[in-house]
């Protein structure tokens, strides 16, 4: 589905600001794999996530998306087959634009542009069937401008327009990391519960250590640009915390501060 093979780039290469920012990575994943990552600030998850989006492209190496080479495709013929949910409640969707707008430009990201009309009578029942799923009520709320939503709602909605299409991988930035703990754990939830729904190849950022061994079958740790430990199934499955920083420390080979947010 995803295949990421030896992918380098150094940002203000050949300056005192010289950054590798990825170095030889290579990363695989399987239809349906959810993949959450973990790793130090700087350690290269963003751009991870900006060179599969498009946003970014390598110095060396290839990206491929079921079995299609799009290195060199920019972000937004990549969108077609991607969809992403960002930190900022407030990006990914149009704050000026109603829900019902917003979410018929979800549906059309993947489907061929027509002059037909945006919403039709059943395009909208689509529309609340779905919203009904986030059980926020935003489905009697179809013609609310999104700007007016709380984060955790936006986020919500966000969610919904990155996934209801069925892309091919998602990708979720540290989506609930500027949300307060309460609609944090509403949008944790509402994740494992839309990608089972639909399957989803799932790449998901955090900076929650715990977030990361709840959810999905894979876990990556990232440092200095490079993935220095992947586990999965039943060992991802017994791993707690305190083991993720032993292992840390053992890899990088030095003594660290107890502070779990060494990785966040």
């Amino acid at each position: 589905m995803l295949n990421m093979k030896d992918i380098s780039v150094t940002f203000n290469e050949g300056t005192l600001d010289e950054k590798k920012a990825l170095q030889n990575v290579n990363l695989h994943l399987e239809k349906g794999d959810f993949v959450t990552v973990i790793g130090s600030n700087g350690a290269g998850k963003s751009t991870l996530m900006n060179m599969i989006s498009g946003s970014l492209k390598p110095d060396i190496g290839s990206v491929s998306i079921n079995n299609k080479d799009v290195t060199i495709l920019p972000e937004y013929k990549r969108s077609r087959y991607i969809g992403r949910v960002f930190q900022d409640p407030m990006a990914g969707t149009a704050p000026t634009m109603t829900i019902e707008e917003n979410l018929a430009m979800a549906y059309a990201r993947n489907k061929k542009r027509t002059l037909k009309i945006g919403v039709s009578k059943k395009r909208k029942a689509t529309f609340k069937n779905h919203l009904e799923t986030l059980h926020l009520g935003l489905e009697n709320r179809l013609n609310a401008k999104v700007g007016l939503l709380s984060g955790g709602e936006r986020q919500a909605l966000s969610l919904l327009m990155a996934t209801f299409t069925e892309p091919n991988i998602l990708l979720l930035d540290e989506h609930t990391a500027a949300l307060d703990p309460s609609r944090a754990e509403l949008i944790t939830n509402l994740t494992g519960e839309v990608v089972n729904q639909f399957g989803l190849t799932t790449l998901m950022v955090t900076h929650n250590m715990q977030q990361a061994l709840d959810l999905g079958n894979r876990l990556i740790m990232m440092d200095k640009g490079q993935i220095i430990l992947e586990v999965s199934g039943e060992e991802k499955k017994s791993l707690t915390i305190e083991k993720l920083l032993q292992e840390f420390q053992r890899i990088r080979g030095q003594q660290m501060d107890s502070d779990r947010a060494v990785l966040g």
